[in-house]
């Protein structure tokens, strides 16, 4: 099933690329890669190369890890007070809302997300998480403790070391700010590889990091080809911790190698939320939220809704409803102010996306709206999708689509509810759309996820801690609590005189 866009608001070609540099960021200095290569950049809005980066080996990873070693060991970075850390991440923050438009191209023509989107949210939320971590920087304190002995004992905050950071596709300046911006924040070093699919907001940020006084070494940028150099850098016995988001099949590989080591992970994983629709909810908002759930980010966003559950007696009303509202989501290309929806982030991400609707109608599925490709500029576009009617063995409810599909189940009883929505390997968000208080309760202590929304989806702030249970991974992004997954803590204990 294809549908053709007829061209209209904006030229074909898309976003207009910003200008970055083809290298890598290693000890502060621009340095290309060792054997030259160099990789292509796609747009999804069309299918074209519009950029070249560097395509970093193993031994670059190499070079990297020994230029963040030696400037932790240096101790410049580490020993600064909190305060002086504090005012370099903030100038980040500062020089980020400068270059706003070329961080908000970068991301869009990277991701094919709409510039709309990319300014309004991407940008602002990554600038924020500097901002953030800069602020609780100084107040990285240790404790005294009253013991029971003749000595006076104290705890101490200190960084972990080296840092490797490994970003994802979909969100590749929120999901690399959010952890480097605390790792930096702690007084670590980082070596930060993102996407090979997303490299370009990374590039410019290692400009905007230099700027603000990040010394030389303290933040190391390797782009390049995912499993060679992400492996080197997990094995790197140089590499103190791992801060990784990405699938759940590369997260158990990741967690392998640093078990091995003994280096702890932050491992932010798949998910496949469930949305609960209750009879009581306010159908309007609902339905608003439960859209939303399923189309931000055109569902690349590990913490979507692709799983609606309905209570019966109002089933077929909300998928009438649904089946006449989603094809009223504008989808088009990024440059366009109106668009909701752009193209997923590359060619093969939308050919799996078709196969999974294309199984779904296999195994008995409903589609009541979309169901297949669109065709627009040579992107890699794919119609917003709802499918009804199917069982919970089916894959696309038991397994992450990332895409714009939503599946319908109806379901009689709360109980059934929660049996459903926890009914996956995944557990990384849940949604309850209801007006009764006490059902909100029972329920958000029920589902089996590490943030729970009730009337509304993806409410976000730097503040609150995102992250997984079960396939979903452990550890805490945002909020106080991955700011402390960057250090560690040291007791001190000191014998009293003549006690």
């Amino acid at each position: 099933m294809s549908t053709t866009l007829d061209p209209t608001s904006a030229d074909p070609g898309g976003v207009a690329p910003p200008d970055v540099r083809p290298r890598l960021w290693i000890g502060g200095r621009w340095e290309e890669p060792r054997d030259g290569g160099r990789m292509d950049v796609v747009d999804p809005a069309t299918g074209r190369t519009v950029a070249e980066v560097a395509a970093a080996t193993p031994a670059d990873v190499a070079a990297a890890t020994a230029a963040a070693r030696a400037a932790f060991d240096d101790g410049g970075w580490r020993s600064l007070s909190g305060r002086e850390r504090s005012r370099v991440l903030l100038r980040a923050a500062a020089l980020m809302r400068e270059r706003a438009d070329e961080l908000a191209r970068a991301e869009s023509v990277d991701v094919g997300k709409p510039l709309a989107l990319a300014r309004a949210i991407d940008v602002p939320g990554a600038t924020d998480q500097y901002e953030y971590y800069g602020t609780l920087a100084p107040h990285l304190d240790g404790a005294t403790r009253d013991v029971p002995i003749p000595a006076f004992a104290y705890t101490r905050c200190e960084p972990r070391g080296v840092v490797a950071a490994i970003s994802p596709f979909n969100f590749p300046l929120i999901l690399s700010s959010s952890k480097i911006a605390p790792a930096l924040a702690a007084g670590n070093a980082v070596v930060h590889k993102p996407s090979p699919l997303t490299p370009l907001s990374a590039l410019l940020m290692a400009e905007v990091l230099r700027d603000a006084g990040v010394p030389d070494g303290v933040y190391n940028l390797v782009t390049g080809p995912g499993p060679d150099i992400g492996d080197a850098l997990v094995r790197d016995p140089r590499v103190d911790m791992v801060a990784f988001t990405g699938s759940t099949t590369v997260g158990r590989e990741v967690a392998k190698v640093a078990g091995e080591r003994l280096i702890p992970v932050a491992a932010e994983l798949g998910g496949n939320a469930a949305n609960i629709l209750f009879a009581d909810a306010d159908l309007d908002r609902a339905i608003g939220a439960v859209i939303n759930a399923f189309v931000y980010n055109t569902g690349q966003f590990c913490m979507a809704g692709p799983r609606l559950l309905v209570e019966r007696p109002v089933y077929e009303i909300v998928i009438g409803v649904l089946a006449e509202a989603v094809g009223g989501v504008p989808l088009g290309r990024p440059s366009d102010p109106g668009t909701v929806i752009g193209p997923l982030a590359s060619a093969a991400q939308r050919d799996r996306v078709e196969r999974m609707v294309r199984d779904a109608v296999a195994a008995g599925g409903r589609v009541v709206a979309g169901g297949g490709r669109v065709d627009l500029d040579g992107g890699f576009y794919f119609s917003p999708t709802v499918i009804a009617d199917l069982p919970q063995d089916a894959p696309a409810v038991r397994e992450e689509v990332f895409g714009p599909v939503l599946t319908v189940q109806p379901f009689d009883t709360e109980d059934e509810a929660v049996r459903l929505a926890n009914g996956t390997a995944y557990g990384l968000a849940a949604g309850v759309q209801t007006s009764d208080v006490s059902r909100v309760h029972r329920g958000a202590a029920r589902l089996e996820a590490g943030i729970v929304w009730v009337n509304g989806w993806a409410m976000l702030d730097t503040a609150m801690p995102f992250g997984g249970v079960k396939d979903s991974g452990w550890g805490r992004e945002n909020g106080p609590e991955a700011l402390a997954s960057f250090t560690r803590t040291k007791s001190v204990v000191i014998a009293l005189d003549g006690a």
